[in-house]
């Protein structure tokens, strides 16, 4: 029988023996010559607290005993490897001497308690409970007491038993393992040159192993060479070990052959991967379902141009972490409560466009689920992952990214290249940068990642920093197009804004308004009409999302749809003006920003906002779009009126349809890659005729005002985008380079700034230097013309298509673009 069951079944068998005795006691009535004898109530419960107190007592032995043997003996029956007992470690603490000891006190205690239990039976003999006539049954009232001594005199020779065999299993166990744990606590840190790190890491862990359970879990036992093990086959601070040579973990065994990726002609799949549970997921698939015809037609489309062009098939991960219920969740409950929908619209379109490009997904929306996917092993999350990330790419959000660190620890670092984040507003460099943002008072509570700010992908096109992710809008077929056309009246206005607090304070707008047009809110409210909402306005409520598109299709024909300033770059003005509506906006001015105005405070951006909806305003622009001044009466009165004799046609810019967003996310895929690092030409550390940096592959263009590539400079074929596209254009001092693009018809390209980062460009665009240092700032390159002062960029990572200083004029690479499609050059798909 194995050790502990004997003692264990003991324990049970007195619990169960204590009980019927104490039920016995208790409102039994026993009889007697004729007589009926109702038990003392106090005496009674009395006698029922010694048994069950007793009984517990017994058991609590019992029960510590058997762990004790398994805490002590778990690493004897253990794995091969150590880690794998939860017992191991107590083994390593516990010794010989201690184990003993232990035990013996047990076996005393229990012979105490035996001597107890014998003077508690001969003072029950000689209480007033034996008076009269219930003295006629001593023995049973003791029976159970005379069994719950025999049961603890057996445990209590089990636990004699006991001790004698841990004693003889651990003399043996330290004669035999006498020459491995020698072995084991014989090792030393090793001195080498590649691995400076390594003797600080091993001192953190002699000091922290207990700290976070995954350290046990990799083998980790409090020993040296179980730090020198951990730290040099786990993670890579030290050298291998070169007696753990024969045991060292095998290669990974090849990767499999690539599978390509094929479009697919239908989301069922996908919509069983989102999964079920959450209002924003149902949400979620009802708009994959409202726009799956477009966006099948859009994949056939793309198909046709690609032209059989392979594509390999990606492991992709999309963690929508603001879901989870560890960051809150507080986008679900109110989906349908006129809570906001962008970052949901923003994600079913990405959904859906990775999953018809052929890609294999996994979807999670719990914490549980992610560490399941990723491998994290069990503890805090200071450990590495336990296995090579199957994932080739991770979509994520910021809480997502938080989350991944918190739990990936070295890994985040190592894969952290793969991962791509969702982020509304856009990072910009100076926020990205930890150390710059530090020094320069650029530290938010968002920024800080050090990653590629590529790796960033936004809603709207705000800097060329980020990658531009977008989202998509339904398109109107034709005959949808002629019938808005042929039923849109001129006196029909819906306001932008389902929160009561948006309408507040806008009574005046709306009385200048009514004048002129028939206004309807979506307001949401349960009970009683918000007081916001004046009396004039129809309110029809939260509308679903159909019904919004019914609303703005001529079913109640809609000419009008103005916004209060808020929210924010939302995809609703463009859902209108794609449905024939003209969107009236108000202008800034100030602009708004994390200086002024508390939306924007915390957020990683310095950008300036000059109206509600500046993509809208900047891209698009009249007759679609206007943009005024609302503290202006006169100019809002009279922008009403021109909009009312405007005719305007359904518009949808391409890189908002379903086709334009394939087409971006396929290039994405296919082309950036932030795993392989491009090395950027860096400052010499000294000064000599034998360290010229390689000579320039710009020219000056034709008329003489920008630089371009040289016609004779080699080309990298992989280079992405094709570095033909590149222009250099020197800034004027208030202007950024993202509005020094834009003015020549030209986009910020931030990949090639590696190119501009030389002292022979300002020679080549004639601009004196009288002396050029290399430093670390977001602006750089730049020249500060007043003290012919150049200077360049230390620091990649900081390489900004934003920002501006009235001191600098900024070298800027400028790049064209595909039509309706700003975030690809025209030779980029």
């Amino acid at each position: 029988m194995p050790l502990g069951v004997t003692m264990s079944s003991a324990g049970s068998n007195v619990w169960v023996g204590i009980l019927p005795s104490a039920c016995r006691l208790q409102g039994f009535r026993r009889v007697f010559s004729g007589k009926t004898l109702l038990l003392s109530a106090r005496h009674i419960m009395k006698r029922v607290r010694v048994w069950l107190w007793l009984g517990i007592f017994v058991l609590g032995i019992g029960f510590f005993t058997l762990c004790f043997l398994m805490t002590s003996l778990g690493g004897q029956f253990s794995a091969k490897r150590l880690g794998d007992s939860p017992f191991t470690i107590r083994t390593e603490v516990m010794g010989a001497v201690e184990s003993r000891g232990v035990l013996r006190r047990m076996s005393d205690m229990l012979e105490m308690l035996m001597k107890r239990m014998d003077i508690l039976a001969r003072l029950e003999n000689s209480t007033d409970f034996h008076k009269g006539d219930e003295a006629r049954f001593p023995l049973d009232r003791f029976q159970p007491a005379a069994g719950l001594m025999e049961r603890i005199q057996a445990i209590a020779q089990n636990v004699s038993d006991i001790a004698i065999k841990v004693d003889q299993i651990l003399r043996n166990s330290l004669l035999n393992g006498k020459v491995v744990e020698g072995r084991r606590d014989q090792c030393e840190v090793p001195r080498d040159p590649k691995y400076p790190d390594c003797a600080g890491k091993v001192e953190w862990m002699r000091a922290r192993w207990t700290s976070d359970p995954c350290y046990a879990f990799f083998g980790v036992d409090g020993t040296e060479c179980s730090f020198l093990i951990y730290l040099s086959e786990v993670e890579w601070f030290c050298p291998p070990l070169p007696w753990r040579n024969r045991t060292a973990a095998q290669p990974s065994p090849p990767p499999l052959p690539q599978v390509q990726a094929a479009f697919r002609n239908d989301f069922a799949h996908l919509l069983d991967l989102i999964g079920t549970g959450k209002e924003s997921l149902s949400f979620m698939k009802k708009r994959i379902r409202h726009l799956a015809q477009q966006w099948l037609r859009a994949a056939r489309r793309l198909k046709q141009k690609l032209k059989g062009r392979q594509r390999d098939q990606k492991h992709i991960l999309i963690h929508i972490g603001f879901l989870t219920e560890e960051s809150g969740d507080v986008f679900s409950p109110r989906v349908l409560k006129g809570g906001p929908l962008g970052e949901m619209v923003q994600w079913a379109d990405i959904l859906a466009a990775l999953f018809l490009l052929g890609h294999s997904l996994r979807v999670t929306v719990s914490l549980k689920d992610l560490q399941s996917h990723l491998g994290v092993p069990p503890g805090r999350g200071n450990c590495p992952l336990t296995n090579p990330l199957p994932f080739d790419l991770i979509y994520t959000d910021y809480h997502g990214l938080q989350q991944m660190k918190q739990h990936m620890g070295l890994s985040f670092k190592k894969y952290r290249c793969r991962v791509r984040v969702i982020d509304t507003f856009g990072t910009e460099p100076a926020y990205n940068h930890e150390e710059y943002a530090t020094l320069r008072g650029y530290r938010t509570n968002w920024g800080y990642w050090n990653l590629q700010p590529t790796q960033f992908m936004t809603m709207f096109p705000h800097t060329p920093d980020n990658s531009f992710m977008g989202f998509v809008s339904e398109e109107l077929n034709k005959t949808e197009r002629q019938f808005i056309k042929s039923n849109k009246v001129s006196s029909m206005a819906v306001v932008y804004g389902k929160e009561a607090s948006i309408w507040k304070g806008k009574e005046k707008f709306l009385a200048i308004l009514n004048k002129y047009m028939e206004i309807h809110g979506t307001v949401y409210y349960e009970t009683q009409r918000p007081p916001e909402v004046p009396a004039f306005v129809k309110n029809h409520g939260l509308l679903a999302q159909t019904e919004v598109y019914e609303v703005a299709r001529g079913f109640a024909p809609l000419q009008l749809f103005i916004g209060f300033g808020f929210p924010y770059e939302g995809p609703a003005p463009l859902e209108a003006i794609a449905n024939g509506c003209v969107f009236l906006q108000a202008r800034f001015n100030p602009p708004h920003s994390s200086l002024n105005h508390e939306f924007f405070r915390g957020k990683p951006t310095s950008r300036e906002v000059s109206s509600q909806h500046p993509y809208a305003e900047d891209f698009i622009g009249k007759p679609h779009v206007w943009t005024v001044d609302y503290n202006n009466s006169e100019e809002f009165e009279a922008a009403i009126k021109t909009i009312m004799r405007t005719q305007v046609d359904p518009y949808l810019p391409y890189e908002y349809t379903c086709e334009g967003m394939l087409e971006r996310i396929h290039a994405y895929i296919q082309h950036q890659d932030f795993c392989t690092t491009l090395s950027p030409p860096l400052p010499p550390k000294a000064k000599s005729p034998a360290m010229q940096s390689p000579p320039s592959p710009l020219a000056l263009s034709p008329n003489a005002t920008h630089l371009v590539w040289s016609p004779s400079a080699s080309r990298d074929p992989h280079a992405w985008p094709p570095v033909d596209s590149l222009q250099v254009w020197v800034s004027e001092t208030q202007h950024a380079c993202t509005e020094t693009c834009r003015q020549r018809g030209l986009v910020c390209e931030p990949t090639f700034f590696r190119f501009l980062n030389k002292k022979e460009v300002f020679l080549q665009l004639s601009i004196t230097c009288d002396s050029t240092e290399y430093e670390m700032n977001h602006l750089y390159p730049a020249v500060a013309e007043n003290v012919h002062e150049c200077y360049l960029q230390k620091e990649p990572l900081l390489f900004s298509c934003a920002g501006y200083n009235t001191k600098y004029r900024r070298l800027c690479p400028c790049r064209d673009y595909r039509k309706g499609q700003v975030a690809l050059c025209r030779d980029c798909l």
